[in-house]
């Protein structure tokens, strides 16, 4: 029998949140190469360890997607409602929306930069599309008339036809609808005052409780991790680039340049510690990373906002869903600039000064057009069509949009925690002592470690001793 002391004994490493992590990369990686020797297809005649691997894969996706919305009704609704205890809510709401506009135009030009330099339409080898794309053009009428609510919960149904017996019907939600709706509900609870207090207080209990579920959910990431890292590497590989891998290698460029350089860059003026970033706001780089959606990441987004990076939670509970559904620096920014000129040099079309302050303003006020979507494909063809570029160049590139959808989501998660990080030093309401307090880990602040004031809602025993905090 193993006794409590001998618990304790257990390496750092193998207890935390975040090593656990990279062993989890590192056998995801392992098992998908294995289930690929082991042959099969993974469309039609998958084999037992693909089908296993995909299926705790997407189980954990689904899971974290199953938790978003009443973590965003609630949190939404209590935060509102809170901010009457915040000066200047008003004021952080524009800020925010200034500052994910900055940071987008940032990234936005070094995807021009690169794509002008490395020119990685020109020559690929690559064939063009036989057929014309016909997939979902984003529209900015269509983002005005998708922040109408057509539901309480802005559910969403699709059907498609399997065949002739068979049809297909899936439920989704729009996470920007939610959030309108939430918003409304929240305000209005302000206005109403005290009448409405027992409402807030039942909104709170719903939140803590929806936190607590969230957390169990956050423990199981490891394992969603192998699942989802193994399942790209024998469905994805690295053989389906081609002549594309110039492509490729510009947008991680691109990707690691912002990542690495522009917003460190953007931490330091701020007079913050850049490491105190990082190791904050990794564990959630890393669940994006391989879950490929930042929706699905934004429970974990939030907790380590407000936990590591010292974010109050009144304004990280409305900045952070904000992000996950309309900060997409990799997704509308990064990616949209590089693909644009691939797309042009591809075809040999010309591009002047004009297309590139287009392709700028679609990058910095379109990604709210794509909210509530997956991937980067509507904001793609929302920048070729406002270019007046070849659709056909969406599916030229759709082959390697996963492999490039896992760095634009982690570059897209660490963007929705700078900015709120930001503002709240700027305003200043960021709590410094736990930002600077030192890491488990784990994605926050061990309760031994921050000030005895530090986060309003402190790490339970039961989580201090899962991931070996105490």
């Amino acid at each position: 029998m193993i006794s409590a002391e001998s618990n304790r004994r257990l390496p750092r490493w193998l207890t935390s949140f975040g090593p656990q992590i990279v062993i989890a990369l590192l056998l995801g990686v392992v098992l998908g190469t294995v289930a690929d020797t082991l042959g099969g297809d993974p469309d039609t005649d998958p084999n037992w360890l693909m089908t296993a691997l995909d299926t705790i894969g997407t189980s954990y996706v689904s899971l974290l997607k199953a938790a978003v919305v009443p973590l965003i009704v609630t949190a939404v609704i209590s935060s509102i409602a809170n901010l009457r205890e915040v000066s200047n809510a008003a004021r952080l709401a524009w800020k925010t929306l200034l500052w994910f506009g900055i940071t987008a135009l940032i990234a936005v030009t070094v995807g021009l930069a690169l794509g002008l330099v490395v020119e990685p339409g020109a020559g690929t080898g690559a064939t063009a599309p036989a057929e014309q794309y016909s997939g979902t053009q984003g529209s900015w009428l269509a983002f005005l008339t998708g922040l109408v609510p057509a539901n309480f919960l802005g559910l969403q149904v699709s059907s498609s036809v399997v065949d002739p017996e068979t049809v297909q019907t899936a439920l989704s939600f729009n996470v920007l609808q939610v959030l309108v709706v939430s918003a409304a509900v929240g305000i209005a609870a302000l206005k109403v005052g005290e009448p409405a207090e027992p409402f807030l207080a039942v909104v709170r209990a719903a939140l803590a409780v929806v936190q607590k579920v969230v957390w169990w959910i956050i423990r199981l990431a490891p394992l969603g991790t192998l699942g989802l890292i193994g399942r790209a590497v024998f469905e994805y590989g690295w053989t389906s680039m081609g002549g594309l891998l110039s492509f490729v290698a510009t947008v991680y460029a691109g990707l690691l340049i912002v990542a690495f350089v522009v917003y460190p860059v953007l931490v330091k003026a701020h007079g913050l510690s850049v490491r105190q970033y990082f190791s904050g706001v990794w564990p959630a780089v890393q669940l994006g990373f391989v879950s490929r959606s930042s929706v699905g990441t934004m429970p974990l987004t939030q907790r380590i906002t407000e936990r590591s990076l010292g974010v109050p939670r009144a304004y990280a509970s409305f900045a952070v869903p904000l992000g996950a559904t309309t900060k997409m620096d990799g997704c509308a920014a990064v990616y949209p600039a590089i693909a644009a000129l691939f797309v042009a040099q591809f075809y040999g079309i010309e591009l002047d000064v004009t297309h590139y302050v287009l392709i700028a303003l679609v990058s910095v006020l379109g990604s709210a057009a794509t909210a509530g979507t997956t991937g980067a494909t509507v904001m793609l063809t929302l920048t070729l069509s406002t270019l007046g570029l070849p659709l056909d160049g969406v599916g030229l590139l759709l082959a390697v949009d996963p492999i490039i959808d896992m760095g634009r989501t982690a570059l897209n998660v660490a963007g929705q925690a700078l900015v709120p990080t930001i503002v709240a030093h700027r305003e200043g309401l960021l709590d410094r002592e736990l930002y600077d307090a030192p890491r488990s880990g784990d994605p926050f602040v061990p309760e031994d470690a921050a000030p005895e004031n530090a986060a309003p809602e402190d790490a339970t025993p039961e989580e201090a001793a899962a991931t070996g905090a105490r």
